[in-house]
């Protein structure tokens, strides 16, 4: 694939992924707050939006575009996010834009891009996404930044852990490495980005700890099957630490994320069906599982 091509599929198939990533954690941010954080909860909010609007933009551009290997990994919607978007919504009292799901569902994938013809006009369409993007997600940084600040200093209460805050500031600032690459705005290697086992293994282990954290005390089995898993990944990064690697092999990353993506699935099927008690919303448990899908895409290709 010639580099210009290359850099309107790799940016459309990140916004895809990533942008979605981004509005959701508008959501969990702003939901989060008691009636003192009220603006910062509005705040939330209006990135929700914005980053709304950036991914019906990158839709609009993707059709017979994209890669179908993208669209069917199960990282840009799976089959529980349309439902997971309503129950959400009704519990959060947060209006979703349900509208860009079905949008990315009715998407049509490439498979070979040799015949991609690609305008000038695309072109600079995604190149003005990919800017707003990048402003965008300076400004969810600094907000993520401020709520982190408050929380660790016990100035502010938001109803998630600091841990996942940072978590979270971890994906925005990987998000925009890619969009400073694409831009020719950082040194930084495709190759760093796309094989970076070791942050991914990272997140996984953090969602673990989470999972683990937000289930009801009385889901023991599955408390303990989240604590399993946690285990699992800090064994792999300190494997990898030990061994002075940048990474392990993906053999033991795509089987343990293959299990744990399983765990996940069965997670958004018993939080939406209301069988397992716990503090997790609906879209948080497709969320997770998007990621983990994501991360198993990357390891087998």
């Amino acid at each position: 694939m010639d580099k210009t091509k290359r850099y309107i599929v790799d940016s459309l198939e990140l916004h895809l992924f990533f942008a979605r990533i981004m509005k959701e954690h508008s959501l969990f941010l702003s939901v989060g707050f008691l009636p003192p954080g009220a603006n910062l909860a509005h705040e939330g909010t209006r990135f929700l939006r914005k980053w709304e609007q950036v991914l019906s933009r990158a839709i609009s551009l993707s059709d017979c575009v994209v890669r179908s290997c993208v669209l069917e990994s199960g990282e840009v919607f799976t089959p529980f996010t349309s439902r997971a978007e309503q129950q959400t919504q009704q519990l959060t009292g947060t209006l979703i834009n349900q509208n860009l799901t079905a949008r990315v569902k009715a998407l049509t994938g490439r498979n070979d891009h040799e015949g991609l013809r690609i305008s000038q006009g695309l072109v600079r369409q995604v190149r003005q996404v990919n800017r707003d993007a990048l402003a965008l997600v300076n400004g969810l940084i600094h907000y993520k930044e401020r709520i982190l600040r408050g929380g660790t200093s016990c100035r502010l209460y938001n109803a998630n852990y600091p841990l996942l805050i940072e978590h979270i500031l971890r994906e925005a600032r990987l998000y925009r490495e890619h969009l400073l690459r694409l831009e020719g705005l950082s040194d930084c290697r495709e190759e760093d980005l796309r094989d970076s086992e070791l942050f991914w293994n990272r997140i996984m282990m953090e969602h673990a700890l989470f999972i683990r954290g937000l289930l009801d005390p009385t889901e023991e089995a599955l408390i303990c099957t989240a604590g399993e898993f946690a285990c699992d990944y800090k064994c792999l990064l300190e494997a990898s630490s030990a061994a002075h690697a940048k990474t392990m092999p993906k053999e033991n990353a795509l089987e343990l994320t293959q299990k744990f993506r399983d765990f996940k699935r069965a997670g958004v099927e018993g939080i939406e069906d209301c069988k397992i008690r716990s503090l997790i919303l609906p879209l948080l448990a497709d969320h997770v599982l998007r990621e983990a899908n994501h991360y198993i895409r990357l390891l087998e290709t």
